[in-house]
């Protein structure tokens, strides 16, 4: 019988496991670092530990197949504790978060050096970099694959930079054909 729950367990872990999938995420200096050897942009998950969007956005959008494959084969991803206590080496810089407060860890803390650089004021919010690690823009809020689909493909493929007004987005958004399921 023992057996037989085992082997249960282990086909329904193993079907579970092909259905999620993951994203290669790496540290902020490990993705500047892999850059150099090949260049992509960075996409960065500034999240917090109490968010409930953030933990949507990591269960609903970041497991997602398709957003997954398209990050990982043309992004370096990046999770960033926006309230957290980590030192960052970001552009000859070291950000930390002086203020945090360890009885804190999983309630609202005080924001990191990082995150006001990046303009970050909301959470969830991702961190776009170009292949320089500079800003490209912080794309505030939850993101479902669909949504997120748009800026995944416009930033890798440079079409931001032509975009220059509220009319040429909202022509770039109605001509764009997504292709991600869920």
């Amino acid at each position: 019988m023992k057996k037989i729950i085992f082997l249960v367990c282990v086909i329904a872990f193993s079907s579970f496991n092909t259905i999620a999938q993951e994203i290669n995420w790496v540290t902020l200096e490990e993705a500047i670092q892999l850059q150099k050897k090949e260049p992509k942009k960075i996409m960065m998950d500034a999240y917090t530990n109490w968010c409930g969007p953030c933990k949507m956005l990591d269960k609903n959008t970041f497991q997602n197949k398709d957003v997954a494959n398209y990050v990982n084969a043309h992004f370096y991803a990046v999770k960033f504790n926006a309230e957290g206590n980590e030192e960052v080496n970001y552009n000859g810089k070291t950000f930390s978060n002086p203020s945090y407060d360890p009885a804190k860890a999983n309630r609202r803390n005080s924001s990191h050096e990082l995150s006001r650089y990046f303009q970050i004021n909301a959470y969830p919010t991702i961190v776009f970099l170009d292949e320089d690690a500079n800003l490209i823009f912080p794309l505030k809020g939850y993101k479902t694959p669909a949504q997120i689909e748009l800026y995944l493909k416009m930033f890798k493929k440079d079409d931001h930079k032509v975009i220059d007004t509220q009319e040429k987005f909202n022509e770039y958004y109605k001509a764009f054909k997504g292709e991600f399921k869920g």
